[in-house]
């Protein structure tokens, strides 16, 4: 099961990344986010075209009675993250995919102005194939969606992944500060990124990813992979994992939108202090500088496998 102790990333192999996945991970983070995974060059949902079972159609479903009649005040597209903060105050982020981006320098290819719309305008870019109009979309999701009082686990996020010496852990985009942990934690550790050039000891290619994923036990997955129409295709090889964590700032605190999926925990932030990320997004910043701003939190979903 999993590649072993002496596969090219078996056992506790993974050394020197220095780059992070966009891991919504308590205590454990604090490097920017390099998510690069794609599952397949350039990959992303036909535009109008979207699987009406898929994640991103069912939040855009779930949330569409909330958006109605909510005004959209601010949004930032930034290098690192986007923006989006509603009328009345609540903010949500979603990473930015610039190397995705289209369009010259008009990058943003949708109908403007953003500010002033209602909301629900807004989160029709969830379903959209440009990675740009997408994240604009899914920060507004968050808006919606992610806020104080859900239930969150606090606390490490190895924790309560529960990962146990027999674990063959799968890990879509490179989550540095957990790597440490999981090493001394599982079996093996196997990381899938878009590679520039030859794979190596440390990362696999990312169209490795699904057949590992099928004979892993654990899978942690970038909630990037919702911004480039590859997560309904991870979630499917993942499906006989045992622990399945979506992690990152982008990711939808949504439980009854994964119900029924493999989905067992989602590990995001709640903003607190709109102002403060905003300006972050704004100076092309990221994770490291939303500090106080922001809350990572954890939820736990009841889909768990025995």
């Amino acid at each position: 099961m999993g590649t072993g102790r002496g596969g090219a990333v078996g056992g506790r192999a993974v050394d020197g990344a220095k780059d992070m996945g966009e891991a919504g991970v308590p205590t454990r983070w604090q490097e920017d986010e390099v998510p690069r995974m794609e599952l397949t060059s350039r990959t992303s949902r036909p535009a109008g075209g979207s699987d009406p079972e898929g994640i991103a159609p069912r939040l855009r479903l779930h949330l569409a009675a909330e958006a109605r009649g909510v005004r959209v005040q601010d949004v930032r597209i930034g290098l690192g993250y986007t923006a989006v903060r509603l009328g009345d105050g609540r903010t949500g982020v979603a990473y930015t995919f610039r190397d995705l981006a289209r369009g010259g320098c008009s990058v943003f290819r949708g109908a403007r102005p953003l500010v002033g719309r209602l909301a629900d305008e807004l989160l029709a870019f969830l379903e959209s194939s440009d990675a740009i109009e997408a994240a604009v979309g899914l920060a507004c999701a968050n808006a919606l969606a992610n806020r104080e009082g859900l239930g969150e686990l606090h606390g490490d996020i190895l924790e309560h992944l529960e990962v146990t010496p027999e674990d063959e852990v799968a890990m879509i985009g490179n989550f540095a500060p957990l790597l440490e942990g999981l090493r001394l934690q599982a079996r093996s550790l196997t990381v899938f990124e878009r590679l520039d050039g030859p794979g190596s000891r440390e990362l696999r290619a990312d169209h490795e990813a699904p057949e590992v994923l099928a004979r892993s036990s654990v899978a942690l997955i970038t909630a990037t992979s919702l911004l480039n129409g590859t997560l309904d295709t991870i979630l499917k090889a993942a499906r006989n994992c045992r622990v399945v964590a979506l992690l990152g700032a982008s990711t939808p605190l949504v439980p009854e939108v994964f119900e029924g999926t493999c989905v067992t925990l989602l590990s995001g932030v709640v903003v607190h202090q709109p102002e403060g990320v905003l300006q972050v997004v704004s100076e092309g910043g990221g994770m490291r500088q939303f500090g106080p701003s922001i809350r990572k939190v954890s939820l736990r979903l009841g889909a768990g496998r025995p």
